[in-house]
């Protein structure tokens, strides 16, 4: 294999590993992600207070659902402020 090959083999496998890698963080970031993660918890801990026969389960399953989900949306925020920090130390 020539270098001209090679290296368009490469950009090949760069443009690739890119593109993976954009569609990794429009998951992360999508609406479509935060909703599910708030319907499956909520019904996760929903499960859990029937079972348990706690009061007002339908009610009180929201709470710790929506801090579940306010909880990981943040996270992408205090990352950019902790990798500014470390860059600035560095």
């Amino acid at each position: 294999m020539t270098t001209s090959q090679q290296l368009e083999k490469e950009i090949k496998r760069i443009k690739a590993r890119n593109k993976r890698v954009e569609l990794d963080k429009a998951w992360e970031t999508s609406w479509t992600r935060r909703i599910l993660t708030l319907t499956l918890t909520y019904l996760i801990i929903l499960v859990f207070f029937l079972v348990a026969k706690l009061e007002d389960p339908y009610v009180n399953a929201t709470i710790p659902a929506l801090a579940f989900v306010t909880g990981t949306s943040s996270i992408p925020h205090f990352k950019k402020f902790w990798t500014r920090y470390i860059n600035k130390k560095r």
